[in-house]
C-alpha cells in the first residue's frame, strides 16, 4: 500500500465518532492573534518562504492521478474551467501533503471556509480559498505576499492548520475550532467534517470528530 494512504488511513483512524451537523453553506470565520516563540515563528515562516510545485506530491502514483480525475469532476460544479480546476487540485494535493495534512479534510475546509471562491473576504477581513487573516503575512512571512494567489494562499492555510494541530496535539476538533476563530463550539467543525466526508471522500470514509472530554445529555434531564 503506498505511503500516502497509509498515513491517510492513519489519520483517519485516530479520529473518535461524532453525529454530523448538516452543513453546506460557507461559514467563514478568523484565526486569532496568539503571540509565537522565536522557534515557531522561525519555523512557520521557513514553511511558507520554500517554493511550491506545479504538480501534486506523487503525481506519478496511478493512485493519485485516479484522485485528481475524480475530484475534478467533482468540483466542476463550484470551478468550471478544467485548467484552473486541476491547477487547484494539484496545488491542495501538494501543499496538504507537505504540510501532512489529508487533502480531502483541506477540500472540505475550503468549502466551509470560503465556498471554493478565490477572492472570498470574510468580514472579519480573512482572505482567499483559505480564508486566511492579513495579519499571518506580518507574522511569519512579508507583506509582498498575496493571499488571493492560489499557492500562497493554501501554502499558508496549510501551514497554519498544521501549526494548530501540533498545538492541540493532533485533536482536530480543536485546531479547527482554532482555525476558524470558533475553539470550543462544535458547529464549524462539523460542518468541515460534513463536507469531507459527504463530498470529498476518495476510498476510506473518514469517521468523526471528538471534541474533548464533553458530557454527553440526556433528554429529559
Amino acid at each position: 500500500m503506498p505511503q500516502h494512504v497509509v498515513k491517510k488511513l492513519a489519520v483517519r483512524l485516530a479520529l473518535a465518532a461524532l453525529p454530523m451537523l448538516a452543513g453546506g453553506a460557507a461559514l467563514a470565520g478568523a484565526q486569532k492573534y496568539e503571540p509565537l516563540s522565536a522557534s515557531v515563528k522561525s519555523q512557520l515562516s521557513k514553511a511558507v518562504a520554500d517554493s511550491a510545485r506545479k504538480e501534486a506530491a506523487f503525481a506519478d502514483d496511478p493512485y493519485v492521478k485516479a484522485w485528481l480525475a475524480e475530484m475534478s469532476d467533482r468540483l466542476s460544479r463550484y470551478i468550471p474551467d478544467e485548467e484552473f480546476r486541476m491547477d487547484f487540485l494539484n496545488t491542495v494535493h501538494y501543499e496538504a501533503t507537505r504540510a501532512g495534512l489529508d487533502p480531502e479534510l483541506v477540500l472540505g475546509l475550503i468549502e466551509v471556509e470560503s465556498g471554493f471562491r478565490k477572492y472570498a473576504v470574510s468580514s472579519a477581513t480573512a482572505q482567499g480559498f483559505m480564508q486566511v487573516m492579513p495579519f499571518w503575512t506580518d507574522v511569519i512571512g512579508t507583506r509582498e505576499h498575496n493571499l488571493f494567489h492560489l499557492r500562497t494562499n493554501l501554502r499558508y492555510g496549510c501551514t497554519i492548520l498544521r501549526h494548530y494541530l501540533d498545538i492541540e496535539r493532533g485533536d482536530l476538533f480543536r485546531a479547527l475550532g482554532r482555525y476558524n476563530g470558533s475553539l470550543g463550539k462544535a458547529e464549524y467543525p462539523n460542518l468541515v467534517h460534513g463536507a469531507w466526508r459527504k463530498r470529498w471522500t476518495y476510498g476510506l470514509t473518514p469517521v468523526g470528530l471528538r471534541p474533548a472530554k464533553t458530557k454527553a445529555v440526556k433528554k429529559g434531564t
